[in-house]
C-alpha cells in the first residue's frame, strides 16, 4: 500500500517477534492499523525470527541487517511475549547490534529510526528501566488508537473510522475509570434473598431464579466460573467447598459454574493414578458432586459436560447438582481442540443424543460454540450463525429454554460498536425461533484475554465491557437476563470469594450509573447511528444468505450428520484451527482479517469476500 506521506519523510515498519515465541496476532493486528493509515509494513519471516534470536551471531545479524536494508524499513518492532528476563536479554542484544552498526545506527543517522518493544508487563517494565524509557513499550492492553499515537501516527493520517469507534471505546473506558477512582461499586449492596417453592433446593430451576429477580427488579442474574487448582486433589475439594460457603453467604452470586479440571470432564468416575490433572476442580464421584450441591445452596449450580459418554455424565451432572442448565460445545472439546478423545463426527453424535436428554430433563441449554470457532479465526458471520445453528438443533430436540452466551471482545482487537452490531444480530436471529415452546435467555460476558494485567485498568474495563452490554439493547427493559462475570484477576490469577464478589459490585454498579453517563456524553448518537444500523443490516443478510444455503445444500443439516458435513465442507472458516486440519482442509483454506474493527472473510487482494463469491468458492471446493 503506498503512504500517504512524501517520499523525504516516508516511514517503513519492520515487524518482528522472537523464533521462540509463538504468538503472532498481536503482529497481524498492528500491520493492519498501520495500513489503515498508508503505511508500508514488513513482517519478519521465520529465517528472520530465527536469525533476531542468536543476533550476536555476526552471520545472523547479516540475515537481519538484509531484511532491514532490502526493505528500507526505519522503524522496528520487536515483539516477546514469554520470559522477561530472556525477553530484556534479547531486545537488548538487538538494540545494541542496530545502535553500533554505521549503515542502522539509530543514534548517528542511520537507517533505523525508532525501535519498539511489546511484551508482558514485566518484560516491558524491565526495558523501560534498562533503557530508562528511550524505547516505546506496549502491554498489548492499549486500544487502537492508543497504539497508534504510540507509535507517534499524526492524527490525521487515522482512519476516520478508527477515530470514531476509538471514541465509543474512550468513553466507556472513561466511565470505567470515574467509577472505579470513585468507588461507587463499593456501595452495591447483596441481594435480597428469594421465598419461591423449591429456592436454594434440589428443585429450584433457573427459571423460577430468572421470574422471582425480575418479580424483585434484580436482573441480571450474576454467574461466574469459579474453582481453585492445587495439586493435592482432596486439598483443592476441601478449598472449594470453603470458597462455594463464602460465595453463598455473601450473597451476591446467582449461579456459580463449577471449573473442573481436564480429568474431571474427560474421566469421570474412572481411577486417575498418576495421571496428570492440570487445572481445575478435581470432583471424581457422584458423592462429590452433591456435596459441591449443598456447599452452594442457596446458588445454582452448573459444570461443564464431558468430553466422552457425554449423555450419561450429563443424567450425572443433573441427578447430583440439579443443574442449572447444562452446556455443550458440538464442534468442539474433542480432538480437533485438545480437549477430548473424540473425532468431531463422534462429539455430534453424542451431544445431539444428549441434547434430547436436555429436553426431557426440562432444562436449558447453552451453546458454548461461538467464541472456540472465534479462537479459531472465523469471521463475525460464522459467529453468529454456529450460534443459531446450534440453537436450531436444540430446538428441533424438545429442549425449550436456551442461553445464548456472547462472549465480547473477542478478538480483542474487535471495535466496541462492531461487538454491538454483532450481538444485535446474534439476537435477533436466534430470537426468530422463538415461541410458546422456545425461549431465548441472553448471557454476555467479556472475552477471555480482553483484560489487563495492570489490576486498576481490569477494574475499569470490567466496567467499560459491562456497558458495552448494556448498550445493546438499551430500550428494552431487563434485555440482560444473565452476565456471565468474568472476573477482573483474569490475566492475573484465579478469582477469590473476594475477588468474585467485588467484580459482581462493579458490574452492578456499571448498570446502575451507566445510563446517567451515558445521557450526559450522547452516547446514545453512537449506538444508534444510520452506519451502525448499515452494519448491522448487512450482516443480518450474510449471516441468513449463509443459513439459507446450508439448509438447502447439506442434507438434514440439523443433525449430527448434517452439522458435521457443514463443517467440513467449508461454510465456518477456521484459518487458525490446531488439530484436524487435513480432514477440514475446507474450513481451514480461508484467510481471515480484522477490517474496520470486525472480523471478515478476505480475497486474496485483502479485500473482504462478499457472501455471493464466498458460497461460490465453497461449492467449487467441494466438486
Amino acid at each position: 500500500m503506498k503512504s500517504k506521506r512524501t517520499e523525504a519523510s516516508r516511514i517503513i515498519f519492520g515487524l518482528v517477534k522472537s523464533g521462540l515465541d509463538a504468538h503472532t496476532l498481536g503482529l497481524s493486528i498492528l500491520s493492519q492499523l498501520l495500513e489503515e493509515c498508508g503505511y508500508d509494513i514488513f513482517i519478519a519471516d521465520a529465517s528472520i525470527s530465527e536469525a533476531v534470536d542468536s543476533i550476536s551471531n555476526i552471520h545472523s545479524f547479516d540475515i537481519f541487517k538484509k531484511w532491514i536494508v532490502d526493505n528500507k524499513i526505519t522503524h522496528v518492532g520487536f515483539s516477546y511475549r514469554l520470559d522477561p528476563k530472556q525477553a530484556l536479554e534479547i531486545f537488548g542484544r538487538l538494540v545494541y547490534r542496530i545502535k553500533n552498526d554505521k549503515l542502522l545506527s539509530i543514534e548517528r543517522a542511520g537507517l533505523v529510526r525508532e525501535i519498539y518493544f511489546a511484551g508482558l508487563p514485566e518484560s516491558c517494565e524491565l526495558v523501560e528501566k534498562e533503557f530508562k524509557g528511550r524505547f516505546k513499550t506496549f502491554r498489548g492492553d492499549e486500544i487502537p488508537v492508543e497504539t497508534l499515537q504510540k507509535l507517534g501516527i499524526p492524527d490525521d493520517l487515522i482512519p476516520r473510522s478508527v477515530r470514531e469507534s476509538s471514541v465509543y471505546d474512550e468513553l466507556r473506558l472513561d466511565f470505567g475509570k470515574k467509577l472505579i477512582e470513585e468507588e461507587r461499586h463499593l456501595g452495591i449492596l447483596p441481594f435480597k434473598e428469594y421465598d419461591y417453592e423449591g429456592y436454594g433446593t434440589s428443585r429450584d430451576h433457573l427459571i423460577k431464579r430468572l421470574d422471582a429477580a425480575r418479580t424483585f427488579r434484580q436482573l441480571p442474574l450474576t454467574r461466574v466460573h469459579a474453582g481453585p487448582y492445587l495439586k493435592d486433589r482432596e486439598k483443592a475439594l476441601a478449598l472449594f467447598s470453603d470458597w462455594l460457603k463464602k460465595l453463598a453467604k455473601s450473597q451476591f452470586l446467582d449461579i456459580v459454574s463449577v471449573g473442573s479440571s481436564q480429568l474431571s470432564q474427560s474421566r469421570f468416575g474412572e481411577n486417575w493414578g498418576d495421571l496428570p490433572n492440570g487445572g481445575g476442580v478435581p470432583f471424581n464421584s457422584e458423592f462429590e458432586l452433591r456435596a459441591i450441591r449443598e456447599d452452594a445452596s442457596p446458588m445454582l449450580v452448573r459444570s461443564y459436560s464431558a468430553t466422552k459418554n457425554i449423555p450419561n455424565v450429563a443424567k450425572i451432572l443433573e441427578e447430583n447438582l440439579n443443574t442449572a442448565w447444562h452446556a455443550l460445545s458440538l464442534w468442539w472439546f474433542n480432538q480437533i481442540d485438545g480437549r477430548g478423545p473424540l473425532t468431531v463426527r463422534e462429539g455430534l453424535s453424542e451431544h445431539v443424543e444428549t441434547l434430547r436428554y436436555i429436553a426431557q430433563a426440562g432444562k436449558p441449554y447453552e451453546p458454548n460454540i461461538p467464541h472456540h470457532f472465534a479462537f479459531r479465526g472465523c469471521d463475525d458471520v460464522t459467529y453468529v450463525v454456529s450460534s443459531y445453528m446450534a440453537a436450531r438443533a436444540a430446538k428441533m430436540a424438545g429442549i425449550k429454554y436456551l442461553v445464548l452466551q456472547n462472549m465480547l471482545n473477542t478478538p480483542k482487537s474487535t471495535w466496541g460498536v462492531k461487538d454491538i452490531a454483532k450481538a444485535r444480530v446474534l439476537l435477533r436471529l436466534v430470537r426468530s425461533l422463538e415461541d410458546k415452546n422456545f425461549r431465548v435467555i441472553y448471557q454476555p460476558r467479556a472475552g477471555l484475554d480482553y483484560f489487563s494485567p495492570d489490576v486498576n485498568k481490569a477494574k475499569m474495563q470490567l466496567a467499560a465491557v459491562t456497558s458495552l452490554m448494556a448498550d445493546v439493547e438499551p430500550e428494552k427493559e431487563n434485555s440482560l437476563e444473565i452476565i456471565h462475570v468474568v472476573s477482573f484477576s483474569e490475566a492475573l490469577f484465579l478469582a477469590t470469594p473476594d475477588v468474585i464478589r467485588e467484580s459482581i459490585q462493579i458490574v452492578k454498579a456499571a448498570l446502575k450509573h451507566y445510563p446517567e453517563y451515558r445521557k450526559k456524553n450522547a452516547i446514545h448518537d453512537l449506538i444508534s447511528s444510520r452506519e451502525l444500523d448499515g452494519i448491522s443490516n448487512e450482516l443480518w443478510e450474510e449471516a441468513n444468505v449463509l443459513v439459507r444455503d446450508m439448509e438447502k445444500n447439506v442434507k438434514n443439516v440439523y443433525t449430527s450428520p448434517g452439522l458435521y458435513t457443514l463443517f467440513k465442507m467449508g461454510y465456518f472458516p477456521v484459518p487458525y484451527l490446531w488439530e484436524g486440519r487435513e480432514e477440514f482442509s475446507n474450513a481451514v483454506n480461508w484467510t481471515t482479517k480484522i477490517i474496520d474493527g470486525g472480523v471478515c472473510v478476505i480475497k486474496d487482494s485483502g479485500k473482504k469476500m462478499n457472501i455471493r463469491d464466498r458460497l461460490a468458492r465453497i461449492k467449487n471446493l467441494n466438486v
